[in-house]
């Protein structure tokens, strides 16, 4: 599967606008910056626009237009459900994963009483934190945190030992936003439902790199966001049916009651954005082979791995030769996505950032709202990490060109 992505890998950033931007010296940008939201393919470019210029209106009316925003979200929901491996009337949309988050939690919040324990870990990004120690406080819940491993990871033991009678949930990450590593999910999951728990993941910095199967993860709740797969600004939320049916959504009183749809979103909906998340899924299974939707997704995925292992083979090959940096996380290919956390012995992060920038290199540097993660490290949430993260349309010239400044900078050079 790697040699097909590879030999297709010219034709496949040919559909990025984005990619043709030149930086300093007449050289091409490297989007080192993938983790904090990918760039998108023309194709989504299109559906945006086609959709405001074409189709633009509100839903549930009686003339043309609105029927096409009608049938433009029906197909969303479906296009959401297989990209999930869920169903479609399980679907909701929303601003973001964070607000999205928000929402939900504050309906399952009508559900649970004083006491009551939620475990949350220091690995996930504060969107799957913050909104339930906001609730913790509000209700008299118990917040119980999960530490992290020396390679940062979800401490299992720790996790088992904390999990009781009174958790109502899990929630956890799929993939580290900050250093790339991926949990042991369906584990998580099985821990939390051992105990009439909730399983409640995050998956925003997991879609990129690999496929989603709510089925083979076993969670009730998962939350990513389609600007991280080559979409629009947007929020995307699978809560399974029966859990749904059972919460009391925060709606205004005219809204359907059929879950999840109207009854977790709020006002009107991003339809431009929800254009564009359609042709996001679409781009991706464009990567793919297979006579459905779902055999596409599963063949692409396996071809954007099968890419960006060699992409993570050669970051970790050469980072291991710089000086004066040290990699957080998982040392190999395995149990991470392709995004690196890297600790700068004596330089800042935000300088050596701005230092890529000169070279034509966008990267992040700081915290990333990953803030348990900076506190298990030890590190200072405003001065925190540098991060270098790519995607499949990342080359390993690319990957040559990083490491190359990175040292460069590391060794004083201008």
């Amino acid at each position: 599967m790697t040699a097909v992505l590879s030999e297709r890998l010219q034709e496949v950033r040919g559909q990025f606008p984005a990619l043709s931007r030149m930086g300093p010296q007449d050289l091409p940008v490297v989007y080192a910056d993938a983790p904090g939201g990918t760039q998108v393919p023309n194709g989504v470019v299109d559906a945006i626009r086609n959709y405001l210029v074409e189709n633009n209106s509100n839903i549930e009316g009686e003339f043309a237009a609105t029927r096409e925003t009608d049938a433009l979200i029906r197909r969303a929901r479906e296009l959401a459900g297989v990209f999930v491996g869920g169903h479609s009337n399980e679907i909701a949309f929303g601003q973001n994963m964070t607000t999205l988050n928000f929402n939900l939690s504050r309906a399952l919040g009508r559900t649970l009483r004083p006491g009551d324990e939620i475990v949350v870990t220091q690995l996930d990004h504060d969107a799957n934190v913050a909104p339930w120690l906001l609730l913790a406080a509000d209700l008299d819940l118990v917040i119980r945190t999960v530490r992290v491993t020396a390679e940062l990871d979800v401490d299992l033991d720790h996790l088992h030992a904390l999990i009781g009678p009174r958790t109502r949930v899990v929630a956890a990450t799929l993939a580290s936003n900050a250093v790339g590593t991926t949990p042991r999910a369906r584990l998580i999951s099985d821990l939390a439902h051992e105990q009439g728990a909730l399983a409640w993941f995050d998956a925003v910095a997991f879609a990129p790199h690999l496929r989603i199967d709510v089925k083979n993860l076993g969670c009730d709740v998962l939350l990513c966001s389609p600007y991280k797969f080559f979409g629009p600004h947007l929020g995307l939320a699978w809560i399974r049916r029966e859990l749904a049916e059972t919460l009391p959504a925060e709606r205004v009183r005219p809204a359907a009651e059929y879950p999840p749809g109207h009854r977790f979103e709020t006002g009107t909906l991003s339809h431009e954005g929800i254009a564009g998340f359609c042709a996001a899924v679409e781009y991706i299974a464009s990567l793919g082979s297979g006579a459905a939707l779902s055999n596409q997704l599963d063949d692409a995925y396996e071809r954007i791995a099968g890419h960006e292992g060699d992409l993570s083979r050669g970051f970790l090959d050469g980072i291991a030769k710089v000086q004066g940096v040290t990699l957080l996380g998982r040392p190999g290919t395995e149990g991470r996505v392709c995004t690196f956390g890297l600790r700068l012995h004596d330089a800042d992060p935000a300088a050596v950032a701005r230092a890529l920038d000169a070279r034509g290199i966008f990267a992040w540097n700081g915290s990333f709202y990953a803030q348990g993660v900076m506190e298990a490290l030890g590190l200072s949430v405003d001065k925190g990490i540098l991060r270098l993260g790519y995607v499949h349309y990342a080359t390993l010239v690319e990957i040559e060109r990083s490491i190359a400044a990175l040292d460069d900078i590391l060794r004083g050079g201008c």
